[in-house]
């Protein structure tokens, strides 16, 4: 009779995701108290939004390290913390990791400033410039480089390279089940921020923009992890960038504009991924080189 530890061990990959959705997604039920008080307004996710992120945040992070002691033992933390320190990656690298996010959100913002001046980033319009800048990037390098990254590049991006997947293929895996994972957060503040837009809408446009939008930046992400040589440290920095300039960048919008500002960045994302690949002969993984033919 198959054990648990042999079923891991055969499905590495179907045992990180649902472990991490156990965890994640079974903590936050607990803290709230069940499906029937999940926060519905703007007062309640306040009220919660401290901790549903401490036990959110330990889905990825604790069924990383968890998994890669199960599967590959010692020597998969080894690698852990040799991925972790890789850094020697060249500068180019770095300034990918770190700027994509801010320019992205900045020229998406700049755009709309065409079409009306609530576009303006928000950094620009609060009034406590500092604790937002601080907060975003605290919580950016912590949340989600370092913690989210110990499970989805940690684990589950080299498992399946691993497995012969490519990195689109790799991406939309990983990028997909990293958006539906983030949807219950997403979802619950931006339903304060939707307006008049009933629960019923706002919650399935929050999944479609949470998921599309998190996917093709995942793709961007493993093709950068590929390209550098498997560096997780690099990894964890463009997923810090992003969180940051989540929380710092977009406008203080509601409604139809707050929606109208998601829709153009989630196109913007997929153009900008579907430019990589053309950059590079359409292949996102890296191709080995051709053999010469020996006559």
């Amino acid at each position: 009779m198959k054990t648990i530890n042999d079923f891991v061990k055969n499905h590495p990959v179907l045992s990180f995701f649902a472990l991490v959705f156990a965890i994640g997604w079974g903590s936050i039920l607990i803290l709230a108290g069940g499906p029937g008080d999940i926060p519905t307004n703007e007062e309640q996710f306040e009220r919660l939004m401290p901790w549903l992120m401490v036990v959110w945040l330990a889905g990825p992070s604790v069924a990383g390290i968890v998994l890669t002691g199960l599967v590959y033992g010692r020597e998969g933390f080894r690698n852990l913390l040799s991925r972790m320190r890789r850094w020697r990656v060249g500068a180019g690298w770095y300034a990918l990791a770190l700027l994509t996010a801010p320019l992205l959100y900045v020229g998406v913002s700049l755009a709309l400033l065409l079409t009306s001046p609530e576009f303006v980033p928000g950094i620009l319009a609060t009034s406590d410039k500092a604790f937002l800048l601080l907060f975003g990037i605290g919580w950016g390098l912590i949340g989600g480089g370092l913690l989210e990254e110990l499970g989805w590049t940690g684990f589950a991006t080299p498992a399946l390279l691993r497995q012969r997947y490519g990195v689109l293929t790799t991406g939309l895996i990983v990028g997909v089940l990293w958006g539906v994972f983030h949807w219950p957060i997403n979802g619950w503040a931006g339903a304060t921020l939707s307006g008049a837009l009933s629960v019923a809408i706002s919650l399935p446009l929050q999944l479609f923009f949470t998921v599309a939008g998190l996917t093709a930046y995942r793709v961007l992400m493993v093709w950068v992890y590929e390209r550098t040589g498997e560096s997780m440290l690099v990894a964890m920095l463009m997923h810090a960038s992003l969180t940051a300039s989540m929380i710092i960048l977009p406008p203080l919008v509601t409604g139809m504009a707050y929606l109208t500002y998601n829709l153009v960045f989630t196109a913007v994302l997929w153009v900008v991924v579907g430019l990589v690949a053309v950059a590079n002969g359409g292949h996102l993984t890296r191709q080995p080189p051709l053999r010469r033919r020996v006559a």
